[in-house]
Formats: structure tokens, sequence, C-alpha cells
């Protein structure tokens, strides 16, 4: 049998998902709760395997935080948030928690208990939205690193004439406008571009120009 746990604090929904629970030849509900840390008291009492977590409760995050709490008792209670909350930055902050699922309200049961024999298999199945959302923040993540090592090692190589290119690119100035305002030929500002291209291992300027942003030190051009 599945043993899963129901936390959500509108009694409604919580009754009518023990119920869908309840109704499974091969599940049963362990225990219920109608907040984050009164799912957190009885966490610690009676073990699930699957805890289907809401995230909006006594507080706009309390799930969240039951969900790291419960984590850290370290009873291998694996999460599966059910929320209404579908925003990126929602998304990324719950999954942080260790989650191994995201699902939003309003899909049919049938859903629900799908993603949970999986989750419960090993093989979780979050639907492409929220697995796009994780992507997108895992390879931004990645890039910021790459780009702080690039930055430690290589700005301090950088020319004057380096840096005020840069600056002049920061500024959205085009090749044309960079060669009149510095009084070059554009080809010697392209030759420029590419070797700050190959010292930062990118492909275009736009890449630096947002390398630069993201890790918020333009003063330092």
């Amino acid at each position: 049998m599945i043993r899963v746990a129901i936390v959500d604090d509108f009694d409604l929904l919580r009754e009518d998902l023990c119920e869908l629970i309840a109704g499974q030849e091969d599940m049963e509900v362990v225990w219920q709760a109608g907040s984050g840390q009164e799912a957190v008291e009885k966490a610690k009492k009676q073990d699930a395997d699957i805890v289907l977590m809401d995230i909006e409760m006594e507080t706009i995050r309390a799930g969240i935080l039951a969900a790291e709490q419960i984590r850290d008792q370290g009873r291998g209670q694996q999460v599966i948030f059910l929320t209404a909350h579908e925003t990126d930055p929602i998304i990324i902050t719950a999954m942080g928690t260790g989650a191994v699922d995201y699902v939003v309200k309003g899909c049919q049961d049938a859903d629900i208990l799908r993603h949970i024999r999986n989750a419960y298999g090993g093989k979780p199945v979050m639907e492409s939205r929220i697995q796009e959302t994780i992507m997108r923040e895992y390879t931004r993540l990645q890039r910021s690193e790459r780009s702080l090592l690039f930055f430690i090692n290589n700005v301090s190589q950088l020319t004057v004439a380096e840096r005020e290119l840069l600056r002049l690119l920061l500024d959205g100035k085009k090749v044309k406008d960079i060669a009149q305002i510095r009084c070059v030929e554009i080809i010697t500002v392209k030759t420029q571009i590419k070797g700050l291209l190959r010292k930062f291992g990118c492909s275009r300027t736009k890449e630096i120009v947002s390398m630069i942003q993201e890790l918020n030190i333009s003063h330092l051009f």
C-alpha cells in the first residue's frame, strides 16, 4: 500500500482528496493536516510514503517551510506539492526543498493518482511546464557560476581599450557607433570584439552583456 498524507487548509478539498485516496486499492491515507506546522508534527509521529502538500496555508509559503522540515527529519517522506500557485519563483523555491513533484490544482483526479504512483515507484513525472521552469533556472545558475569564474580569471587581464569597449556595449552602442566614438575603423572594433568573445567564451556580444548584467557588476566597467 502507498501510504499517503494530505496537507491542505481547505477542509472540503482535503476531505475530497482523502476520499479519492481511500478509494484506491493500492493507497491509504495515514494522516492529514490543515496547516504546515501540523504537518511537521504529524510527520514526526507517523511515516508516509508520499505527502501531498499545499503551499499557501497559515502563511503564503507554509507548505514550503513544512516540506523543508519534513525533509530534515530524514524519514524519507517524499513531498508532492499540490497547489494553486504556478509562478516561476514559487515553483523554483518549492522544488528547492527536495520535493519530487509539483502538481497544479484543477487537474483531473486520475492525474493526481498518476503522479502519486509514479513518485512512489521512483519515477516522478513532472509536467512539461514545471520541468521547463526548473531547467531554465538550472541553466541560469550554471551560466552564472561559469560567468563568475570567467570574470574572476579574466576581468583583471582586460586592457583599458577592452574595458572601454565593454562599457560602450553595455550602453547599447552598435559597432558603427563605437567606431565613431573611438575614432577608429569598424574593422578595428570587430577585431577587438573577437578578442573579447574569446576571453569570455561567448559567441556573441549580447552574451557578454547579459552575463555582466546578471552578475550586477556593470559598475566595474
